[in-house]
């Protein structure tokens, strides 16, 4: 699968997010935002809306515009839910519990099967969990540096209301799949709409 290798924060500063969203500790200047001087198009706009949540969520665009057929095949707001399928990949899932610093590096766990759900060992990073889910460690893992570290540097981060976390036996619960409300960073969802809507 193809990756943007381009330098996280300079991205950051493009698409005008904190790097915090994607579990880096540094801050961009806002000022320096590339094209803030600049009038751009509304569909400028839309694709930068598009490019945001790409970059946020790991995913590339074909596996991007089959979460949003699968948005807009489902009854309700398209944008909403396309962020709960963004919200529920396992990859994500892994990242809000905790147990990972960032999303690259709960995808590079979730591959090298660190992870279990339900009791079945998954290594597939967009795995999509449903309510009910119990995500664990695999027993062999325990032990695992990454993860004691990620633990560690994220004890004091909340985790959504939809998870529910154990630290202590590494574990997590899907008690409901997420909301709009529990999207902590801000995304004009219904701009990505439009702008596959043409």
């Amino acid at each position: 699968m193809s990756r943007s290798r381009d330098p996280k924060l300079k991205r950051c500063r493009y698409l005008g997010i904190s790097p915090m969203t994607i579990g880096v500790d540094k801050q961009t200047n806002r000022k320096n935002a590339a094209g803030a001087h600049k009038k751009i198009s509304e569909y400028a706009v839309q694709l930068k809306e598009k490019q945001k949540l790409k970059f946020i969520y790991g995913v590339q665009e074909k596996q991007f515009r089959k979460y949003f057929n699968m948005a807009s095949a489902k009854k309700g707001r398209t944008g909403e839910l396309l962020l709960q399928i963004l919200e529920s990949r396992l990859d994500n899932v892994i990242y809000r519990l905790g147990f990972a610093a960032t999303r690259p590096q709960a995808r590079q766990l979730v591959n090298h099967a660190h992870f279990e759900v339900n009791g079945k060992k998954v290594n597939i990073p967009s795995y999509l969990v449903s309510a009910g889910d119990v995500i664990t460690i695999r027993e062999n893992k325990k032990e695992c540096g990454a993860i004691k570290q990620a633990i560690e540097l994220t004890k004091t981060m909340a985790v959504p209301e939809w998870l529910e976390r154990n630290v202590e036996k590494i574990s997590g619960k899907v008690l409901r799949l997420s909301n709009r409300e529990d999207i902590d960073f801000p995304i004009e969802e219904h701009l990505i709409v439009e702008l596959y809507s043409k």
